[in-house]
């Protein structure tokens, strides 16, 4: 019996004869069509980076940002609908929030992940309502500790050293996997970030785009933030360089 065909993926509750639920499936396609979001988890902190495509020439720059805070001490970078992750950062927010009035402390990361995922793979269950069509990273650094955690549209969630989301997936984790992250400090990640959102950034198909990043980590005192300006604009300088190298070493051996 084939699952492929009509009626299947008309709720989210339903299983298709091959046990695949397809509006699920439909959420992670909505994920691949947009920008990489990467997360890289060194030894004294992490560092978030996003690719927001840009995709209009009159859009006010720093508008649509893909990285929030939800804590002092916690961020999240997403990839997929810019709408149905600000509800997540909403969601992540009250619960720290809560968490805070409840106990006189800061959430920890691994309890607000568990939180989150579950209210995610909640919207999986149901007929009258459909799954968030965004991923989410969480990233946090607590008690001299960096850990990051990444949530899918289904509401499976894992702990990474290095993460990436978004259409370029797989060609931005062949590159974190090259990396010796547990002895990079954060000011070496964040240039290495930068280079992989550049290497992986499609030219033909999506021209323009805006490099956004931030980090959580000793050098920030513990606290989610943009990277600073002149931290960025080095990272970014270097990623243009080697962009340029590699471009040059590839005309040369042609």
């Amino acid at each position: 019996m084939s699952s492929i065909g009509t009626g299947y993926d008309l709720s989210a509750s339903q299983f298709s004869p091959d046990g695949r639920v397809f509006q699920v499936e439909y959420a992670m396609k909505a994920v691949e069509n947009s920008g990489t979001v990467i997360g890289l988890k060194g030894s004294d902190g992490v560092v978030l980076a996003a690719e927001k495509l840009i995709l209009s020439k009159l859009h006010e720059p720093s508008t649509n940002q893909r990285i929030f805070n939800i804590d002092r001490h916690i961020g999240m970078a997403f990839s997929g609908l810019i709408a149905d992750a600000r509800q997540i950062v909403q969601i992540a927010r009250r619960e720290a929030a809560e968490y805070r009035q409840q106990y006189n402390v800061s959430i920890p990361l691994k309890y607000l992940n568990e939180r989150v995922s579950m209210y995610m793979h909640a919207y999986t269950l149901y007929s009258a309502i459909r799954p968030y069509g965004c991923s989410v990273i969480l990233a946090s650094y607590e008690n001299g500790e960096p850990s990051m955690y990444t949530i899918d549209p289904s509401g499976v969630s894992y702990g990474y050293h290095g993460c990436a989301t978004g259409k370029a997936k797989q060609s931005a984790k062949t590159e974190i996997e090259k990396l010796k992250l547990g002895t990079m400090t954060c000011k070496e990640i964040v240039k290495e970030a930068a280079k992989i959102i550049y290497l992986v950034h499609d030219e033909l198909k999506d021209k323009n785009f805006e490099l956004e990043l931030s980090w959580v980590c000793k050098d920030s005192n513990g606290y989610h933030e943009r990277v600073p300006g002149h931290v960025f604009f080095e990272a970014e300088k270097a990623a243009k360089q080697a962009m340029e190298a590699d471009s040059e070493s590839d005309t040369e051996d042609m």
